[in-house]
């Protein structure tokens, strides 16, 4: 690994990951320190070492130029990043480092300050001791604890020992064991020591340290052909068969965590003792590590995957209802708790308290422009219950749909064809944006057409399909710029809606693509002549080359792992832009919105295909009947793949026929519909709106 330090000196960030021993980050420094260029950034991975310990002895320059980004594991998945400065960095160093982060790496930066374990694992190694040790006391099941310590605190369902299962319970010697070494006496964290428990100490004796171990709290163990699934007995570390976590309090209070705090049994009080303790200590340690309760709320949101922080936790369930319990039971109600449930919650209207009890601006200094900032302005032009129109700024409008994961209905299709109007009255441009966690759309409503398909309601599925067509048409033809801001799930129609943009800003990580073969029917929303037309374009204009690769896109099905995968198979042009941050996917595409209204836009020319006809299609499906094994084939799947051929090649036309877009669109109706009929294609349909998966069938 030393090999080639003399790199370095090319490096404009040098980033340390090695192993958490002082001695072997400073000797490595040393090394650094004589190769680095004068102004590169060093920042070390470190999760547990304080920054001053690291500098400590080492040159001016050297710490000038040092900072801390602890980024969470894995990282390509993991958006949270820590950065920590001290006295001695220069804020350019910070800077540069920031926006390196976010803008380069697509990381949600936190600053902190430099305290002990910073904010996330602060905070959250805590809660994990708490939950551990108060499930012991209050004598839960490891399977009644995690079923607590999931759902009615948006946790993930690991729940709490599952959670230690994952991470490695050989952590607890070494970072907890470090807060141990570093938190000051009167620290609560030392009430709650999780090294001592006899209970860890046992399993870390035994080796049972997780699933990186084959066992910890939850093991499967063979017994002959068959798997057992067990968990330990917390009184007496022995394991037995996994048992259901039956608690009356839950099925009483369901997700409500303010009711299930209430009930008087053990999983209330433990719910209660959790949250409370979780609340008071960040309450109590908030002004030392963060500048204010969202950063501390966001690191544990992207740090330990919870959907709320512990003061967004505390808002829910209602501060004052918190103070007034810990009140009543004798327990020191911390000064910051005390401040928010005087001023109505942490939060109000998206602003955040400091650690000095203030209000400060909503969103300080993190992330870009979002459909909620239009919301918070009051830029809404028009909106039914599943789309809304919103004012962006710039002269920019926006269209969000706000369904069950962004699902286009008729609802949708009305807002869209209404968009054109409200973008002429008095905008310059329009961008599809949303601020939804997971989907830009997964596509149109399936239950449309399996509604339309058993109630055999051809001219119903006629009408919803061709007016998609239409009002996707009518936007593609637009005089004014049309930007998609594509991110996360982008599937079937949620795929045609950035298809038919002039122009899309996409999220590093988009899940897209057109999977409507799984479903039994094929791309009615233009997918399939959007897919003609760009693969035609890349095949110097040889339409049934582009036929070939689009046909091999839509068979296949399959979604993309990321933008680039997406540019590969033509649902994104070479030419979009690819953002690393989702943060600012929309802040990106408004730009690119407001720079395409400075150059004049031309109507854009009805698109044409010389195709080939039935002829082409035969060759097509030829083409695939070889590949059929390895594409994994059934015979309903070619009999999609055969009326995709023919909408591709331009249907029952002699070859040579020079055809429209509005033809292929056409024959995309129609062939849908056929598909639709089949009942092949409706028990597709119905197993996917039921189960999720698709049914080979």
């Amino acid at each position: 690994m030393e090999d080639d330090l003399e790199q370095l000196a090319l490096a404009d960030w040098i980033i340390e990951a090695v192993y958490e021993d002082l001695d072997v980050k400073r000797s490595l420094y040393a090394e650094i320190e004589k190769r680095r260029r004068p102004g590169s950034i060093v920042s070390s991975n470190t999760s547990t070492i304080p920054l001053a310990h690291l500098v400590e002895g080492l040159s001016e320059s050297f710490a000038r130029d040092f900072v801390i980004t602890h980024f969470f594991n894995p990282p390509r998945v993991m958006k949270l990043v820590e950065l920590v400065s001290g006295p001695a960095t220069a804020k350019e160093t910070v800077d540069r480092a920031d926006a390196w982060c976010a803008k380069v790496m697509g990381k949600t930066v936190v600053r902190c300050r430099d305290t002990p374990g910073f904010i996330a694992n602060r905070v959250g190694n805590y809660w994990m001791s708490v939950a551990v040790l108060e499930a012991k006391r209050l004598g839960l099941t490891v399977e009644q604890a995690d079923v607590v310590m999931s759902a009615p605190f948006g946790i993930p369902r690991t729940g709490i020992f599952g959670l230690f299962d994952y991470v490695g319970i050989n952590l607890v010697p070494l970072v907890w064991g470090s807060f141990m070494k570093s938190l000051a006496a009167s620290d609560a964290h030392r009430r709650h020591d999780i090294t001592r428990d006899k209970l860890i100490l046992g399993m870390l004796a035994q080796g049972l340290t997780g699933r990186n171990a084959g066992s910890g709290f939850y093991r499967t163990r063979q017994e002959g052909a068959n798997k057992m699934r067990e968990a330990m007995d917390l009184g007496t570390g022995a394991y037995r068969p996994l048992e259901p976590a039956r608690l009356t309090s839950l099925d009483v209070a369901g997700r409500d965590l303010r009711k299930l705090c209430e009930q008087g049994d053990a999983a209330g009080h433990y719910a209660w003792s959790v949250l409370s303790h979780t609340v008071s200590y960040a309450a109590e340690v908030g002004p030392e590590i963060a500048d204010d309760v969202e950063s501390i709320d966001v690191a544990i949101r992207l740090g330990y995957n919870w959907a709320a922080g512990p003061f967004e936790l505390a808002d829910r369930v209602g501060c004052e209802w918190i103070r007034d319990r810990l009140s009543q039971e004798g327990r020191a109600v911390p000064a910051l708790l005390g401040q928010a449930a005087a001023a109505g919650g942490f939060y109000q209207e998206g602003r955040p308290l400091d650690g000095a009890g203030q209000r400060t601006a909503a969103n300080a200094g993190r992330g870009g422009f979002s459909i909620g900032c239009a919301k918070r302005s009051s830029g809404k032009v028009a909106g039914n219950g599943s789309a809304s129109l919103w004012g962006v700024g710039e002269g920019i409008l926006a269209l969000e749909v706000h369904t069950k994961m962004n699902a286009c209905n008729e609802q949708v299709v009305d807002l869209l064809e209404a968009a054109p109007r409200h973008v002429q009255a008095g905008f310059r441009a329009l961008i599809l944006a949303n601020d939804h966690a997971r989907a830009f759309s997964v596509g149109a409503d399936l239950g449309h057409f399996v509604a339309y398909a058993k109630a055999a309601d051809w001219p119903g599925m006629i009408r919803f399909v061709t007016r998609g067509q239409a009002a996707l048409l009518a936007l593609r033809r637009a005089a004014f710029p049309v930007v998609g801001a594509p991110f996360g799930l982008a599937l079937g129609g949620g795929c045609e809606l950035q298809l038919s943009c002039h122009a899309s800003v996409a999220h590093a990580e988009l899940n897209a693509g057109l999977p409507e073969v799984k479903v039994g029917i094929l791309p009615g929303w233009g997918g399939c002549t959007r897919l003609l037309e760009r693969w035609t374009e890349r095949c110097g204009g040889d339409a049934f080359l582009g036929a070939k690769n689009a046909l091999e896109v839509l068979v296949d099905g399959k979604v993309t792992s990321s933008a680039l995968q997406a540019v590969d198979r033509a649902l994104l042009r070479p030419s979009d832009r690819i953002v690393m941050n989702r943060d600012f996917v929309i802040t990106e595409a408004r730009s690119l919105a407001v720079a395409m209204c400075e150059a004049p836009r031309p109507p854009k020319a009805a698109v044409e295909f010389k195709v080939k006809g039935t002829a082409g299609a035969d060759a097509l499906i030829a083409h695939l009947q070889e590949m059929r094994a390895d594409l994994d084939l059934n015979e309903h799947d070619l009999t999609i793949a055969r009326a995709m051929a023919e909408v591709l090649t331009g249907g029952a036309v002699p070859p040579g026929t020079v055809v429209g877009e509005e033809h292929i669109l056409a024959l995309e109706v129609e062939r849908m519909v056929a598909l639709s009929r089949m009942p092949q294609s409706l028990a597709r349909m119905e197993h996917m709106l039921t189960t999720g998966r698709p049914l080979r069938n």
